[in-house]
């Protein structure tokens, strides 16, 4: 097939797949909630310089991918479509990037495995259609970690369609705009990938000091570019409190997000099926004599162990931190998979167990859930502990059973897909397998996700709305949201005491009509502050009005 025409293939299908129903749900608290929030009050405010949340500075990521909604924002108008439009966008410049660098590793046909096995792959898939940052922070630094092996290979002479020098640029400044999309720890990433592999290397590299200085100097250039004008205008206060805040991540397990040490490799074993399993033969003796595939594997492995090893250090445990280990995965999947299909590499019965009993696993979950959904009274005896969990369960959300339908669609592909790869049907089974994926995906987020939200936050969502348009505190008590800033459309001009919670619950000068939001395991705080009466309860969330 020409090229352009592949070009053409992945942009439509991704575009397919991402873009329609984006705004079908809620955005989720906190995350998505939180990112659209300061998209949101840069409109409001005019001020796409510094970012915002309840019209206070909020120092804890830089602005870039707040920009990419906000442009969003104005093309769209302000709600979920908008906020995770941005990163269905980059789910197409994604596929298509893992397409181009496959085709000038190797061919055409390792591109689209490469950018197949990246597009069928459950989490991979799934964050594309998201309104979380960390797409365009992990498409970043793989970028600029990929100029930097190009520019090498260039300089070493291998005959590469541009001068090193521009590989070394477009390196360094991507790398830079991942810095500006989600902070310092992109250079972290990369420095430590690139030290290692120096290391591993015997100390020993083909380019100069020189060069790695100005990569490094290249990336700083954007973030640097922002932080001086914000500087400039407000202060050092940005960087202080950056730095803090990146130390406590680090260091402490942020607000109950803890886990078990190998918390990432479950995750990333089950999140990025099926490329995780052939990626486990990737990890092997590689079947490819070509120096610089053997070189882009170590690069690739290498990036893998420090994502792995980095976050599972770090004692915040969320699914999305380990996310740019899905590059140098379905790199590895793409490699074994193109060794199967050339018969260098044998699609043996482990694979085969594996993808049987994964694939059956969370198919079977996913047939059983709905059914479950219908019979909730079976959970109750589990939830006893959590009163909260358990109230959530008494949301009215109709299960039908063909919900399990998403469930089915895996366990056929993954059963047809393993059938016609035993039968050396290389590239029926291996569409059927990646494509029957993405298709569960989607199946799950049309059929799942709304039920899910209708359990976990709707009702919290719903009290949000009503305020629309209307002067008034919301105050959640007990526990964190930013519900009431977006889903209130919460606007400026508050006075500055009215950031002070026991100024709003006891103060008589409180200015306008004020409701606390709390969680049904801390109400019986609430219900003896004097100043609050309690107008009604759903689903686990108590709801009260300030009394002036």
């Amino acid at each position: 097939m020409n090229r352009v025409r592949i070009y053409l293939l992945i942009t439509v299908v991704a575009g397919l797949f991402f873009i329609p129903f984006l705004g079908g749900v809620r955005l989720f608290d906190w995350d998505e909630i939180n990112f659209a929030e300061a998209a949101r009050e840069m409109l409001v405010t005019g001020n796409y310089l510094r970012v915002h949340i309840d019209f206070q500075p909020f120092w804890e990521k830089p602005p870039l991918f707040f920009w990419l909604q906000a442009l969003s924002m104005k093309l769209f108008g302000i709600g979920e479509f908008a906020a995770r439009f941005p990163n269905a966008i980059c789910g197409i410049l994604t596929l298509l990037v893992l397409f181009h660098i496959g085709l000038q590793l190797r061919n055409a046909r390792f591109g689209l495995l490469w950018a197949g096995a990246y597009f069928g792959s459950v989490l991979p898939h799934l964050y594309f259609r998201s309104g979380i940052i960390d797409p365009w922070f992990n498409l970043f630094i793989f970028l600029g970690i990929n100029g930097f092996i190009f520019f090498r290979w260039k300089h070493d002479h291998l005959p590469l369609a541009r001068p090193a020098w521009v590989y070394l640029v477009a390196g360094g400044l991507l790398l830079g705009l991942g810095i500006l999309t989600k902070g310092p720890v992109a250079f972290l990433l990369a420095g430590l990938t690139l030290g290692i592999y120096w290391a591993t290397g015997g100390f020993r590299w083909s380019v100069g000091v020189g060069h790695l200085l100005a990569f490094a100097l290249l990336a700083w250039v954007p973030p640097l570019l922002w932080v001086g004008i914000e500087t400039a205008r407000n202060g050092t206060w940005f960087v202080e409190e950056f730095v803090r805040y990146s130390y406590r991540l680090f260091s402490t397990p942020d607000a109950g997000h803890g886990g078990f040490p190998g918390y990432h490799v479950v995750v990333l074993l089950l999140g990025c099926f099926p490329a995780s399993i052939f990626a486990l033969r990737g990890f092997g003796l590689a079947e490819n004599p070509h120096t610089h595939l053997l070189d882009y594997k170590r690069w690739m492995v290498i990036l893998f162990w420090v994502v792995l090893v980095l976050f599972s250090i770090v004692k915040s445990k969320i699914v999305h931190y380990s996310s740019l280990a899905y590059f140098p995965i379905t790199y590895l999947a793409a490699q074994t998979l193109y060794g199967i299909f050339t018969n260098k590499i044998k699609f043996s019965n482990w694979m085969k167990i594996s993808l049987l009993a994964v694939g059956g696993l969370v198919g079977m979950l996913f047939v059983l859930i709905p059914f479950v959904g219908q019979r909730p009274e079976l959970l109750r005896p589990f939830l006893q502990q959590d009163a909260f969990a358990a109230a959530n369960l008494e949301a009215a959300v109709s299960w039908t059973g063909l919900e399990a339908s998403a469930g089915l669609v895996l366990l056929l592909a993954t059963g047809v897909g393993v059938w016609l790869l035993s039968r050396q049907r290389w590239q029926a089974g291996t569409g059927v397998l990646f494509g029957g994926t993405a298709l569960f995906v989607t199946l799950t987020l049309w059929q799942f996700i709304g039920r899910i939200e209708g359990y976990s936050q709707a009702a919290a969502m719903r009290f949000f709305e009503r305020f629309q348009g209307k002067d008034v505190y919301i105050v959640p008590y007990g526990y964190r949201s930013y519900g009431p800033f977006f889903y209130a459309r919460q606007q400026p001009g508050r006075p500055p005491q009215s950031y002070d919670r026991n100024w709003l619950l006891h103060s008589p000068d409180v200015d306008k009509p004020m409701y606390v939001i709390t969680k049904n395991t801390i109400s019986h705080q609430t219900d003896t502050i004097p100043t609050l009466r309690r107008i009604g309860a759903e689903n686990g969330f108590v709801f009260y009005q300030r009394i002036r």
